[in-house]
């Protein structure tokens, strides 16, 4: 056996993973709160913190190859992209390449650690994100009063309207975070928190008029509702879903222009959504040019001013930008982590880790860039903290057991 081996096989790295992702969980709603950009520098960091332990079991290898070719074929493509980013480190090409190890690193760590640290860790986060599900309902009473006090406070006044976009970010975080908080909550015996982060995504959605939340909410619920009552077949239909949603979503927008039906939609819809409308059929003109390789990593920046930095639907940002292989990728590893959120039974683990999944999906489709540095982390922690979760019901009612789960385990990215 390695020295590495030694090391992470040994318990020093379990309680080490156990106390990083503490770490991890007591910054979460303090960033989502007052800077969610900082999130791909605390998930970097958790990754770099527990790299030693990262490892592709068997039944990762189908994600894990997903994830490889997307991020060999951005690369290659900024070969023919118009963008052409400033230096080397702002490409992201390696972002993407550093992003794809160190978040699964991060990941690597829930298994990893210890059963009373992970305990732990879900304890600070379902805490935090309870926290913050306050300070939001407080935020949308008072118009962002705490967010502009605190920029007032260290000498950088923000505007009102300004404070209000800002402090809405963290509804979005809280929408994704919420299944597994919620999971969390269950599984430590205060389930009334679940009720209270729900509360805080709906009064924030409506309060700081964000309502892409209340869809992922609703959305968040139905689904996993569905996952609980139907473990098996519930998550292939989701996994179908989504490789429709990322396979699909260009032919969809044509032919609903075809049939004059699209413009009737986008003349009812307010501004921001005709907006984003107006965004996707330019990127659908454009698929149709290129079709089978994409424009190239970040292309969707040059196509100003029809698209605005990038078409705000994933599905249509990567057949953009990669092409029928780029799109092609991501539907296999949307479909294989949701293949992995099947069970033989009703399991809550399972419905945490579809609302997370579902919840970020939506967002996908019509609000943030795919590679958004952030965002990107988010769905990392939303993968973090589902597994954590998962791995929770073990901790919590035998710890002799968890430890032994987690040197036997080989459960999915998405569900540990």
């Amino acid at each position: 056996m390695t020295a590495v081996a030694k090391l992470i096989e040994g318990p020093g790295f379990g309680r080490w993973c156990g106390w990083v992702l503490v770490f991890a969980a007591a910054l979460s709603a303090p960033v989502a709160w007052l800077g969610p950009l900082a999130f791909a520098v605390l998930l970097s960091l958790v990754g770099l913190l527990t790299l030693p332990g990262l490892e592709v079991r068997e039944a990762d290898r189908p994600a894990a190859l997903a994830l490889l070719v997307l991020v060999i074929w951005a690369a290659g493509s900024m070969l023919w992209s118009p963008y052409e980013p400033e230096a080397l480190w702002s490409s992201n090409a390696v972002k993407l390449a550093c992003q794809s190890v160190l978040y699964w690193a991060a990941y690597c760590a829930v298994r990893r650690a210890e059963p009373q640290g992970l305990r732990r860790a879900m304890a600070v986060f379902m805490w935090g994100m309870s926290g913050l599900s306050v300070v939001i309902i407080v935020e949308a009473v008072s118009g962002a009063a705490l967010y502009q006090f605190i920029r007032q406070a260290t000498n950088d006044p923000i505007r009102p309207d300004l404070a209000v976009r800002n402090v809405a970010q963290a509804v979005f975080v809280l929408a994704v975070l919420w299944g597994p908080a919620a999971l969390a909550a269950i599984r430590l015996g205060w389930w009334q928190l679940a009720v209270l982060m729900a509360a805080g995504v709906v009064a924030g959605a409506v309060g700081l008029n964000a309502d892409a939340p209340l869809i992922a909410l609703a959305a968040a619920c139905v689904f996993g509702g569905a996952v609980y009552r139907w473990p098996v077949i519930a998550p292939r239909a989701l996994g179908v879903g989504a490789g429709f949603f990322f396979l699909t979503t260009p032919l969809i927008i044509w032919a609903l222009r075809a049939q004059g039906a699209y413009g009737a939609v986008q003349d009812k819809v307010s501004l921001s959504w005709s907006m984003r409308m107006d965004y996707w059929s330019y990127a659908v003109d454009w698929i149709s040019d290129k079709p089978l390789r994409g424009w190239g990593l970040d292309a969707s920046r040059m196509f100003g001013p029809g698209i605005r930095l990038h078409p705000h639907d994933a599905a249509l940002q990567v057949w953009l930008e990669l092409g029928v292989i780029g799109a092609a990728a991501a539907t296999i590893f949307w479909v294989t982590l949701f293949h992995r959120v099947e069970r033989r039974a009703p399991d809550l683990g399972a419905v945490a880790a579809a609302a997370a999944a579902v919840s970020y999906l939506t967002f996908a489709a019509v609000s943030f860039g795919v590679w958004q540095e952030w965002w990107l982390a988010l769905g990392a922690l939303a993968v973090v903290t589902a597994a954590g979760g998962q791995r929770l019901a073990a901790a919590v009612a035998n710890p002799k057991a968890a430890t032994a789960l987690r040197r036997a385990s080989t459960s999915p990215p998405i569900s540990e």
